[in-house]
């Protein structure tokens, strides 16, 4: 059934927002469109390089989020980069942005996760005002129509995440306090295993000026107020910068959020007096979602 629901998602995927190309009739698979275009020219060569020019010509309706000479240049990747990478790296890069189903635009949730082709591995896809998105990175010509799939074209280079969010935490000394607040709220498990999170990490400076300055603090704090407290940090989808709408509202694991994006992005609880707090480091991509450093704890 998982995986039932999984292909429906993808079926659904990336609509409005972007630009659309008008060849609704094509006779070129992905890797000749690929080869035809030099602006696709180190994608060519990564392909090549990863010995994938094969799998991408016999994989039947298939969607590439296809990165660029440009997306590659934003994220420092150049021809000798490429010929510097093993085949296994640009493998696990590559097949991070192919997805195992014809992927039209049209009618996008708004956030979703979806299954790459090769690997057990998720993207995170979103619709909004903003346009269309994966992991946060637009997509800036959609609908590139092939014999075998179709193309997306997106403004940056697709990075693989290596860890969950209670990893990515539990790696990050400046949340040590968060972690403590979420295994006191038991949600460690919840943010560990297997899901599509959104989670507003306030940092340790977030949680001293809130009153908790260490981990006893915390400890010894009700844990009706800390489950309350670290629910609202919560939310159960995926949401990313670029899905943040000015005035627009967001559904925490304890209540809604108000998203502010003017002058700066940030986020409160919408019944609350306490003043927003704002973003200060957006999108970083787990395996189970995305969190974002805030610089206040969000209080009732």
């Amino acid at each position: 059934m998982k995986k039932l629901l999984l292909l429906a998602v993808t079926s659904a995927l990336l609509a409005t927002g972007c630009k659309k190309d008008d060849n609704k009739t094509p006779d070129k698979n992905i890797t000749t469109i690929v080869s035809n275009d030099p602006n696709f020219s180190l994608l060519l060569a990564a392909l090549k390089k990863a010995e994938l020019v094969t799998t991408i010509n016999t994989s039947q309706n298939i969607t590439v989020f296809a990165p660029d000479n440009a997306a590659f240049a934003a994220a420092g990747i150049d021809a000798a980069a490429i010929g510097n990478l093993s085949k296994e790296a640009l493998a696990s890069l590559l097949t991070y942005h192919v997805v195992a189903s014809r992927v039209a635009s049209g009618s996008v949730p708004v956030s979703g996760a979806v299954a790459t082709l090769l690997a057990n591995r998720k993207i995170f896809a979103s619709r909004n005002a903003n346009g269309v998105f994966v992991n946060g990175i637009k997509v800036k010509t959609a609908d590139i129509a092939a014999d075998n799939g179709i193309i997306h074209v997106i403004e940056k280079v697709l990075t693989p995440p290596t860890q969950t969010i209670a990893q990515i935490a539990a790696a990050t000394p400046s949340l040590s306090l968060l972690l403590t607040a979420v295994g006191k709220a038991g949600l460690a498990n919840a943010v560990s295993g297997d899901g599509n999170f959104t989670v507003f990490a306030p940092t340790n400076a977030a949680f001293n000026a809130a009153g908790f300055n260490s981990n006893a603090d915390i400890t010894n704090a009700s844990t009706p107020l800390i489950t309350t407290v670290v629910s609202y940090h919560v939310l159960n989808t995926n949401v990313f910068a670029s899905d943040l709408i000015n005035n627009s509202t967001a559904t925490s694991l304890s209540g809604p959020l108000l998203i502010n994006t003017m002058p700066a992005a940030s986020v409160k609880i919408s019944s609350s007096a306490n003043p927003a707090s704002k973003i200060t480091t957006a999108n970083i991509v787990a395996i189970n979602g995305v969190v974002h450093l805030i610089d206040r704890v969000l209080l009732p």
